[in-house]
């Protein structure tokens, strides 16, 4: 690459579905991705020149990283999101969607770094090395980060989801007749 605006949109094109899959899933939300990789590419527009003959995809994706940890540091925290859990009454057709959507749940809930060390090792398929250079760490603490990580992502993904019948409101107790 030469650093020009067409290789630029080369680039956003080529990445850019990969790229936003990885502020998705740092964030958790697909418009707060779209803004975060929006004003990561404003960042590093500036900078194309120099860094496109490197490896642009890895200084997007450091970026990514550090941009949303800047964001989590900012953001409100009074509000505490809970899952809706649908009535249930035919077979599940979407229980692969159901898996992809519990394992992105148990994954937004990780603390930032180990959330971070996931995408990168598993879902964007980096080596150690590759994932602690991003990260700005040793590999050792990519290990540990990843470790404790896998540990509770197996811990809340093993345990039983409550079935349909438990979740929905009790039926009224039957009205006491004075008439016994």
């Amino acid at each position: 690459m030469t650093g020009s605006t067409r290789d630029f949109e080369e680039f956003v094109t080529a990445r850019g579905p990969r790229l936003l899959r990885v502020a998705w899933l740092l964030t958790g939300d697909a418009h707060l991705a779209e803004d975060l990789l929006q004003t990561v590419l404003a960042k590093v527009w500036p900078k194309w020149p120099r860094i496109a003959d490197e490896n642009p995809e890895a200084y997007v994706r450091k970026a990514l990283v550090n941009t949303s940890a800047s964001w989590r540091q900012r953001r409100w925290r009074s509000e505490v999101p809970h899952d809706d859990l649908p009535d249930v009454t035919a077979a599940d057709v979407f229980a692969a969607v159901d898996l992809e959507h519990s394992l992105a749940l148990a994954v937004r809930r990780l603390p930032a770094r180990q959330r971070a060390v996931i995408v990168l090792r598993y879902f964007e398929d980096l080596s150690v090395e590759e994932t602690a250079k991003v990260l700005d760490c040793r590999p050792g603490t990519v290990k540990s980060q990843a470790a404790k990580a896998m540990r509770v992502l197996r811990g809340r993904l093993a345990a039983p989801m409550p079935s349909p019948a438990s979740v929905r409101a009790p039926s009224p107790a039957p009205a006491e007749s004075g008439d016994r």
